[in-house]
Formats: C-alpha cells, sequence, structure tokens
C-alpha cells in the first residue's frame, strides 16, 4: 500500500464530490474540465497556497501540520472516519522492514466463549477478516459449504473479505450484495489506512484487485466508513430470508481479533429461523477449551503475531 499516492488518490476522489455551489463558491457557469472541485477552490476553501496542497495531494510533503489537515477536512465535509482516514494517510508510519507475518490463532478462552453461545452466531477475525474460529452456528450462518475445520489451518483459512467478492455461495447469501460489499470495503480501506506496513494486508487487497473488477471498482473510489454495527439481511440456503442485527466486538488482549455475533429480535421471524439452523447444526467446529493445531513456535497462549 503506498500511502502518498493513497492520500492523493483519496483527496482526488473527495474533490470530485463536490461541486463548487455546495461550498458557497461561484462556478461562473462555465464548462469545468474535471468534476468537483479544483485544487485551487479546496486551497482557497482550506486556507492555504495552491502550490502547498499541490505538493500534498501529489504525495511531496508528509508534515502538514494538524490544523491545516483540519481545514482540508472541513472543507471537504469529511466524515468523522474519513477525517481518521486522513490522518493516517498524511501521518504514514517511518518505513521499516516488516517481518514475514507470522500465522495467527484464536485464543483458548475466545474459542471456549464462542462454544458456549449456541444459539448465537459467532465468528473470530484477524485483522485482515480471516476467520480465526467459529462456532457451530456461526459456521452454518456464513459458509456451510465450506469445511468447518477450515480456520484451524492458515493455508486454507477463510477471509469474509475475499469470500465476499469471489465466492458465489457468499455472494448469494446477501440480499443486497453490492450495499455489503460496499460496506465491507469501505471497512477494509480504513483499516488499511491504519496498517500501512502490514504486508499479508497489501497482499489481500492486490490479490482481489487482479482477481475481482468488483472489487477493482470499489477500491478506486476510496469509500471510508468504521461498521462495528449494524444491520444485515440475508438469503439462507437453508432457512430463507434473515434481517440481523451484529456487532464488532474487539478483543483487548493485544490481538487485533475480534468477535463478530449475530442476534435477531426475540419471537421474530429471523429468530425463528436462527433456532431452526441451530437445530440443524450438529457437533462443534473445534473442540471448545483448545487451541486449533499449530506449529511448536507459536505462542501457547494468544498464538501469532501481535
Amino acid at each position: 500500500m503506498d500511502t502518498p499516492t493513497a492520500l492523493g488518490e483519496f483527496l482526488r476522489t473527495r474533490r470530485a464530490q463536490l461541486q463548487p455551489e455546495d461550498v458557497g463558491l461561484p462556478s461562473h457557469g462555465t464548462r469545468r474540465r474535471v468534476p468537483g472541485l479544483r485544487r485551487e477552490e479546496l486551497a482557497l476553501l482550506a486556507g492555504v497556497s495552491i502550490t502547498y496542497y499541490t505538493h500534498l495531494e501529489q504525495g511531496q510533503s508528509t508534515n502538514a501540520s494538524d490544523s491545516v489537515l483540519d481545514a482540508l477536512a472541513r472543507a471537504l465535509r469529511l466524515t468523522p472516519d474519513e477525517h481518521a482516514h486522513l490522518l493516517n494517510l498524511a501521518r504514514p508510519p517511518r518505513a521499516k522492514r516488516a517481518p514475514s507475518p507470522r500465522p495467527e490463532y484464536a485464543r483458548a478462552t475466545t474459542r471456549r466463549l464462542i462454544a458456549a453461545m449456541p444459539q448465537v452466531p459467532a465468528v473470530v477475525l484477524d485483522g485482515r477478516n480471516n476467520v480465526l474460529a467459529w462456532n457451530p452456528l456461526g459456521h452454518a450462518l456464513l459458509a456451510g459449504h465450506v469445511d468447518p475445520a477450515s480456520p484451524d489451518d492458515p493455508a486454507v483459512r477463510p477471509n469474509l473479505t475475499r469470500m465476499l467478492f469471489l465466492d458465489p455461495h457468499t455472494r448469494e447469501l446477501y440480499t443486497d450484495w453490492k450495499s455489503e460489499a460496499r460496506v465491507a470495503l469501505a471497512a477494509l480501506r480504513l483499516v488499511a489506512g491504519r496498517n500501512p506496513q502490514d504486508r499479508a494486508l497489501a497482499e489481500l487487497i492486490g490479490s482481489l484487485m487482479l482477481q475481482s473488477p468488483d472489487f477493482a471498482s470499489l477500491w478506486s473510489k476510496h469509500p471510508v466508513r468504521d461498521c462495528t454495527v449494524g444491520t444485515k439481511n440475508l438469503h439462507h440456503p437453508v432457512v430463507g430470508p434473515l434481517t440481523l442485527d451484529f456487532e464488532n466486538l474487539h478483543l483487548t488482549d493485544g490481538t487485533n481479533h475480534r468477535m463478530l455475533l449475530y442476534s435477531a429480535p426475540e419471537s421474530s421471524p429471523s429468530d425463528a429461523a436462527l433456532r431452526m439452523l441451530s437445530s440443524l447444526t450438529a457437533g462443534p467446529a473445534a473442540a471448545p477449551g483448545h487451541d486449533a493445531p499449530k506449529p511448536a513456535s507459536a505462542d501457547a497462549d494468544a498464538g501469532g503475531e501481535r
């Protein structure tokens, strides 16, 4: 992930979304060569010189002050998530040789916890959306066509973002796939901005750019949005339509892992459908209370990189 390039792309996409009249500037009624605000118009709104702004957009300046970045965020009418993303892109960490990522594994305590919630679909994810563990209902809800033991093997471990764009079964699961894809990619953009040195994340994004035209098209628009809670509309191949609330609960153990949990209002049709799916689910995806098999060098408790 080339952070200076990403910063320029982000600023250009946000300029293109605003017209002069949107921000109180005259349009003069002339035909514009580029969509949205010109560089000089944005520089005027933010109170910086056109030369300085051009250098910033071209990645030639990496020392923009908080006041300048805040002024640009106001001028571009950025959301709080987009403002935070702008700061991440403009203040990349000092480049350093990143070590090869070690395989990550869900903690034994986390695996026990999701196994103890048989009526709640639960999935444990790392920061790249790799599935580290799931309980039987979580597996049946999101990926019943996938080997339930696959999260235990990093070589074949499912990745929810990759499945969303490349797996036809997952694509058919979402009632409004386009909306789901936009939200997922916007959240991935935010993660990428926070972790520009993550080589495995960059490889995931690069492979999706090559394999999925839909991903490449959406990525070029530079959407940014955090997505920790919300509602998903699914059409499950076994139990039919589902409207489920979801929450991403980030663990505080330093692993950057999170639990993705789904629920439905009590006595609702979706609650009944989840209960039916639970009754059809047989056997745990992995023995509760035990870590998945892993190399002897992996951390026996948390596993993987921190």
